[in-house]
């Protein structure tokens, strides 16, 4: 497997030209089941194996996960900035120094998943509740330079949770875990 494929085991995200229910309503099911799904990837594994990068250079198994937590909470504040304020601003973070500061590595799981269980299940409140005028709300991202409407939003948290379930599935089945 080539590089890219370690980190990207599920190719980048793509955003549809058009978004309707039928593409809408997959996303919110994956973004509601994605901390159930997560914890079932990492269940049975010991302190060694969440202290493996699932790549050469890349995150351990306990930094994705803590990644995860930490990222999503972000998103719940970028879906209710968006819901709230006229097309706000948001603050990017540097995701690779937070997973570096202290409780970034933490093999016990349990903060990050009282944050993933807690926040995705208001995620999930949320986007159910969302009118086709709400879809289209957004907020401007720095790093892209562009306005993020909540539809893409939706569709790229549904895709970063599955990104990095990846990642631990593919390492689990490389080191022979499974």
């Amino acid at each position: 497997m080539i590089m890219e494929d370690l980190k990207y085991p599920i190719g980048q995200y793509k955003v549809p030209e058009i978004f309707s229910t039928e593409i809408l309503n997959p996303y919110i099911e994956t973004i509601k089941k994605f901390p159930h799904n997560l914890k079932s990837a990492i269940q049975g594994m010991n302190v060694s194996q969440l202290n493996t990068p699932y790549r050469p250079e890349g995150w351990t198994v306990a930094q994705v996960v803590n990644h995860c937590a930490d990222s999503h909470i972000n998103a719940l504040i970028r879906l209710k900035l968006a819901l709230t304020e006229n097309t706000p601003i948001i603050k990017p973070y540097q995701e690779a120094l937070w997973a570096e500061l202290a409780g970034g590595n933490d093999t016990s799981l349990q903060n990050a998943f009282q944050i993933l269980e807690g926040v995705h299940a208001k995620l999930g409140i949320v986007l159910d509740s969302l009118t086709e005028e709400q879809w289209l709300r957004g907020y401007i991202h720095p790093e892209k330079n562009r306005e993020v409407k909540l539809n893409e939003f939706a569709g790229s948290y549904a895709w970063h949770g599955e990104h990095h379930l990846a990642h631990i599935t593919e390492l689990k089945k490389k080191m022979g875990w499974v």
